[in-house]
């Protein structure tokens, strides 16, 4: 299984031009993939930078993959004056069956000091002969460390729920509203944390105290202790000033064996981030 996770800014460059075909070329140059997540999808926002007009992501995105499902979840959402929308998210393309869907909005207590935006999680199920997982992806807030703290703490506590759940009762029928299956424990988190590896929010996501059920750093599982490669501050980008890590995999322990691979593309200025590719057996 082959999971490829990007924040693509919109299809903004590092050049500073919006040009969603750029990315979606660098996407298809990494041949067959199960499942491709991204952050910063843009449904019709006026205003954001390099855009000669409006980008309806989601729409051109499906297009582009249609042999994949397309979720999408956005963040912020409003209405345009005209009878549509504008949004803004994450977005996952998913080859193979697909079961539940969940897009939970993150926490967001209030921070005067600093300005935020509203963030979500998107989650589904990959339905896997013997091989069943959730996969969630998420962009948490990048200026609000009060926001962003309380977030992480909720992607801990989300998978203690779905262990607490299996005890929880369901109908017998499949199609009755009460029945749905039960979520699978393994499961892949990915995105953009907004977090460098040795912050503070890293060992909050993965520390195994009495949490029955922590996060993995994928790239630790895989690599030991060699530096996380940087997936921002490369190709000339204006942000940031510096090259360092903030977009990762995490894995449940039970599919830590089954990692096979987890690097980062660090060839593509497509975007001021880079897409992180993950390879899971089964």
């Amino acid at each position: 299984m082959r999971i490829l996770s990007w924040n693509i800014q919109w299809g903004r460059g590092a050049d500073g031009r919006a040009d969603l075909h750029r990315t979606i070329e660098r996407i298809r140059a990494c041949g067959a993939l199960d499942a491709i997540c991204l952050q910063e999808v843009a449904r019709n926002w006026p205003g954001l930078k390099g855009q000669a007009r409006p980008i309806d992501g989601p729409a051109a995105l499906a297009a582009a993959f249609p042999q994949h499902t397309m979720l999408w979840a956005p963040g912020l959402e409003r209405g345009d004056g005209a009878g549509g929308s504008w949004g803004f998210g994450n977005l996952m393309l998913l080859a193979g069956p697909v079961g539940q869907i969940w897009r939970r909005l993150l926490p967001a207590p209030p921070d005067p000091a600093e300005r935020s935006m509203q963030r979500v999680c998107l989650e589904a199920v990959l339905e896997r002969p013997g091989a069943e997982l959730r996969l969630m992806t998420t962009h948490l807030e990048y200026y609000s460390t009060l926001q962003r703290r309380a977030q992480v703490a909720a992607l801990r506590s989300w998978q203690v729920e779905v262990i607490a759940e299996g005890a929880q009762a369901r109908s017998p029928r499949a199609d009755s509203l009460f029945g749905a299956p039960g979520r699978p424990t393994a499961a892949v988190l990915c995105g953009d944390l907004n977090f460098a590896p040795e912050a503070p929010e890293m060992a909050m996501l993965t520390a195994a105290d009495d949490d029955p059920a922590p996060w993995s750093d994928a790239w630790r599982v895989v690599h030991g202790n060699a530096a996380h490669d940087p997936t921002v501050g490369l190709h000339g980008a204006e942000w940031p000033d510096h090259r360092y890590c903030c977009d990762y995999f995490f894995v449940t322990p039970e599919l830590e064996s089954r990692l096979r691979g987890i690097e980062v593309l660090s060839d593509t200025p497509a975007s001021d981030h880079q897409p992180v590719l993950l390879d899971l057996e089964g």
